[in-house]
């Protein structure tokens, strides 16, 4: 895949990943009506772990690895707003929510990343 084919795909696939991520957080948000962004998490925790899958399988998918893991989950996955969603919750006087929104995502998403990983690993080897 040429250099401008490459990053003409990652650009598509990171649209439908955003895509993706809008649809899955206004299913939870329908379905849950918490007060907590749990969509969020829910993005972020499976986003990691299907990045460490991704990245398991690099070495068999060539470009495609790329993306997968920078378009599509890049795309997928948002930092940005669960550190938003962390500061509104601490200025709203929410400390527990926003420490388990902080801290609590982070190692849900560390211990999806590395399960993915692990497991990507495992299937890469048979394959």
């Amino acid at each position: 895949m040429t250099g401008v084919l490459l990053a003409l795909t990652v650009a598509l696939a990171g649209g439908i990943g955003a895509a993706c991520r809008m649809v899955l957080d206004g299913v939870v948000k329908d379905r849950t009506r918490m007060p907590y962004p749990l969509g969020t998490t829910v993005i972020n925790v499976t986003g990691s772990f299907l990045l460490g899958v991704v990245t398991g399988l690099a070495a068999g998918l060539g470009p495609w690895a790329v993306v997968l893991g920078t378009g599509l989950l890049g795309g997928y996955t948002t930092f940005s707003t669960a550190s938003y969603e962390t500061v509104r919750l601490a200025q709203q006087g929410r400390w527990r929510a926003a420490a388990m929104n902080g801290f609590g995502m982070l190692v849900l998403a560390l211990l999806a990343a590395w399960f993915g990983l692990w497991l990507g690993g495992l299937v890469g080897l048979g394959g």
